[in-house]
């Protein structure tokens, strides 16, 4: 589990291996991530949209932006939690992901949450770290 807390907003992020969507032999390697939103703060919250940077192995970048997180924009009352799931593909056996919601107040206020790094690595892969 990987946490990162941004003005009483938790991101709580838990990767894991598709096994049955990967084909190592193709280059084709994929993990879903599981994404809990916490809003401990006094304020209600609209997540209004998302951010990724996504690095592979070998250092290719691929960046994610878009309205959202899988077709929705959450508002999040105090004490409320929002939970989805998604899932990258990559085409090395590891990678390291991390990025950032803009959220909003119902007053206007625009913030940046942001989203912890966390690693996708394949079961069985040796990470090497400089």
């Amino acid at each position: 589990m990987y946490r990162a807390l941004t003005r009483d907003i938790e991101v709580t992020v838990e990767p894991y291996y598709l096994e049955e969507q990967s084909d190592p032999d193709d280059s084709r390697y994929v993990w879903g991530y599981r994404i809990l939103i916490s809003n401990l703060s006094d304020n209600t919250v609209r997540l209004m949209t998302r951010y990724w940077h996504i690095t592979d192995e070998n250092g290719q970048v691929d960046e994610v932006n878009g309205p959202g997180v899988i077709g929705e924009q959450p508002i999040l009352n105090p004490g409320d939690t929002y939970e989805y799931s998604s899932g990258c593909p990559l085409d090395t056996p590891s990678g390291v992901m991390f990025g950032h919601y803009s959220m909003e107040t119902t007053q206007g206020e625009s913030f940046t949450v942001d989203i912890p790094a966390f690693s996708l690595d394949s079961p069985g892969q040796n990470r090497t770290l400089n």
